[in-house]
């Protein structure tokens, strides 16, 4: 039977130069067009964290140098990233698709996402975004334009941005539009561009969404069956690393929220993925989420392998 599925790619797996990652997207896409292939309903969502980091450090060393005028606001290079990435990633899937024989759309969707003003994250930027600077400079960028910066790894000193929880994906309907007309559809890049409203109007704002959070967001949204966060490894583990590893094949919410109150999960690495699928989870009872690696998607959704985790 076919299923709506959100498929949230990771920035990491792109490559971090436009050369490599033109190589690297024809690989995805063969997984992906499978699902496709066998009548799944398929919307990508991918991280951004390399490519970002390229375009923010590109232009904001330009404009130390003179070479440009100002640097390049954050939601603009988020957006930027989105353009470029969407279009590595609809022209490879278009023409795995054509070479199967299969007459089908693919489009980018420059995607905004709806983010709290008051969200804690904003009072603690934590997110290192940019370029690296000596001390010197980075206390006269803190000063010209207010940026937070903070000493990064012994390697100098980076802005850091806040990591809000998405609220709403603002271009929802258009893209549940293009889904329901046949269209497979690339959005919420880099987990969307973060606005907030005020007095009515959507405004960018410098921060970074999750892209798994925003992933399982949008699925809710588009009320999918299946959300397929993508990762390293082909389950999610506890005791990783150790002699006594588990690898787990299924996950109810209680078992996952105790093996977070544990420790289990690393942040920044497993924690949020196991933290978006539980959310996607428990949004609507019948929804399911899966954690596996790309090119086991198809055996996880049959389920052979792959983490499940299900209310």
């Amino acid at each position: 039977m076919s299923k709506r599925i959100v498929i949230a790619l990771g920035g990491n797996a792109l490559g971090n130069t436009a050369q490599q990652q033109l190589q690297l997207v024809q690989e995805t896409a063969r997984p992906i067009a499978d699902l496709i292939t066998s009548g799944n309903e398929v919307i990508i969502a991918h991280g951004n964290g390399p490519q970002v980091g390229m375009i923010n450090t590109g232009l904001s060393s330009a404009a130390e140098q003179g070479s440009i005028q100002a640097d390049m606001p954050f939601p603009e290079c988020g957006a930027m990233s989105q353009g470029y990435i969407g279009y590595h990633l609809q022209n490879a899937l278009g023409n795995e698709l054509r070479d199967r024989g299969l007459k089908k759309d693919v489009a980018t969707v420059v995607t905004q996402v709806l983010v709290d003003e008051h969200d804690p994250a904003f009072r603690h930027p934590t997110k290192p975004v940019g370029a690296f600077y000596d001390k010197e400079t980075a206390d006269r960028i803190a000063n010209e334009k207010g940026y937070t910066m903070v000493e990064d790894s012994g390697r100098g000193y980076r802005q850091v941005v806040a990591s809000p929880k998405p609220v709403d994906v603002i271009e929802q309907n258009t893209i549940r539009s293009l889904v329901d007309n046949g269209c497979v559809v690339i959005t919420v890049g880099g987990g969307g561009i973060p606005v907030i409203r005020k007095n009515g109007k959507l405004l960018g704002t410098p921060a970074v969404i999750d892209k798994d959070f925003a992933s399982a967001k949008l699925a809710e949204l588009l009320d999918a069956d299946l959300l397929i966060i993508l990762t390293a490894v082909e389950k999610v583990a506890i005791n990783f690393g150790k002699p006594d590893q588990k690898n787990l094949d299924r996950l109810t919410p209680q078992e996952a929220r105790r093996y977070m109150d544990e420790g289990q999960f690393a942040p920044g690495s497993m924690l949020p993925k196991v933290q978006a699928a539980l959310q996607f989870a428990e949004s609507k009872p019948g929804r399911t989420a899966l954690i596996t690696l790309l090119d086991k998607a198809a055996d996880g959704i049959a389920g052979r392998t792959g983490t499940r985790l299900s209310a």
